[in-house]
C-alpha cells in the first residue's frame, strides 16, 4: 500500500482506500453504460481535440441528492433514439486535475457538480447545472437531456 502515514491513529492509506471503495459504485454507474472516465488533464485535452460530432460530458459527484438523480437520469436519457457520439466523465473532488481542465471548456460557467455539458462540433450547445437537477426527478432530468439529444445528436444505429 505504499507509504502509510498515521493521522489521528488512522492509517491515511486505509482511509483513502475506504473512500475510493465508497465512490466506486458512483463511477461504475456511468462507466457501465459506456462512459469513458477522464482522470488527467491530458485525457480531457485528447477528447476535446476531436471537434467532430457530439460529446456529452458529465461532471460526476458524490452529492447524494443531485448525484442520485443525475446518474439514473443519464442512463434513462441514453435509451433515446438520438444520443451523443462520445460519452465522457470526470469526477469532481476526486479527479481534480481532469475536472479543473474540463471546466476550462465550460466557458463562463460557475463550477457545478453534478452537471452535464453537450458539445457539437466543438461548440458548447447544452448545459444542465446542479440547480437544474437537484430537487427534481430522474425522469424529468432525463427528459431535458433527451430534448438536447434530439436537437443536436444523430439517431443511434444498431
Amino acid at each position: 500500500m505504499g507509504q502509510d502515514k498515521v493521522r489521528g491513529g488512522v492509517l491515511v492509506s486505509l482511509e483513502l482506500d475506504f473512500y475510493q471503495m465508497m465512490i466506486q459504485p458512483m463511477r461504475d454507474e456511468l462507466t457501465n453504460i459506456g462512459f469513458r472516465e477522464l482522470r488527467t488533464a491530458e485525457e480531457v485535452d485528447e477528447v476535446m481535440a476531436d471537434k467532430t460530432g457530439t460529446t456529452f460530458f458529465v461532471v460526476n459527484s458524490v452529492c447524494g441528492c443531485a448525484g442520485g438523480i443525475a446518474r439514473p437520469a443519464v442512463a434513462m436519457a441514453l435509451e433515446n433514439d438520438r444520443r451523443p457520439d462520445r460519452l465522457v466523465t470526470v469526477f469532481a473532488g476526486q479527479d481534480k486535475e481532469a475536472t479543473a481542465r474540463a471546466r476550462e471548456f465550460f466557458t463562463d460557467m460557475p463550477p457545478s457538480s453534478p452537471s452535464f455539458f453537450l458539445f457539437k462540433d466543438g461548440e458548447l450547445v447544452g448545459v444542465l447545472h446542479r440547480s437544474d437537477i437537484e430537487g427534481s426527478r430522474a425522469d424529468i432530468v432525463a427528459g431535458k437531456l433527451m430534448a438536447l439529444f434530439d436537437k443536436y445528436c444523430e439517431a443511434k444505429t444498431n
